[in-house]
């Protein structure tokens, strides 16, 4: 088979045959690999691939885009995966400045220093 045999969104067996720092090769066919990369292999944090998964290891993956120009597939386990999402892998956004004071659109100038000292009262 040619990669333009592959669609977005086909799920597929294949078989892992690399591990890098940034991915993990999947061989689909005599013909075709794809890559994995690391944030498309868990939910959470991710830090050596090699104690997630394995050589020779028979895996699902989802065909998330495809480059026929330089023949690559990007593939996904998490997609696949129906792993709940942990507080852990949730951020809390933190917004720089306070909602509650109206400030209009002052120059940050005749306002940095009050910021500075805000942001240091904060985080002490």
């Amino acid at each position: 088979m040619t990669i333009t045999s592959y669609r977005i969104g086909d799920i597929l067996p294949g078989t892992v045959t690399g591990i890098q720092p940034y991915g993990v090769f999947v061989l689909l066919d005599d013909q075709v690999q794809g890559l994995i990369h690391i944030s498309e292999c868990t939910s959470g944090y991710v830090d050596d691939l090699s104690q997630v998964i394995h050589i020779g290891d028979q895996v699902q993956v989802m065909v998330l885009d495809l480059d026929e120009f330089s023949q690559k597939l990007s593939l996904s386990l998490r997609s696949l995966a129906n792993e709940p999402i942990s507080p852990s892998t949730t951020h809390k956004k933190f917004f720089w400045t306070n909602q509650r004071v109206n400030r209009g659109y002052q120059a940050i100038a005749e306002v940095k220093d009050q910021w500075i000292s805000e942001a240091l009262a904060y985080f002490n």
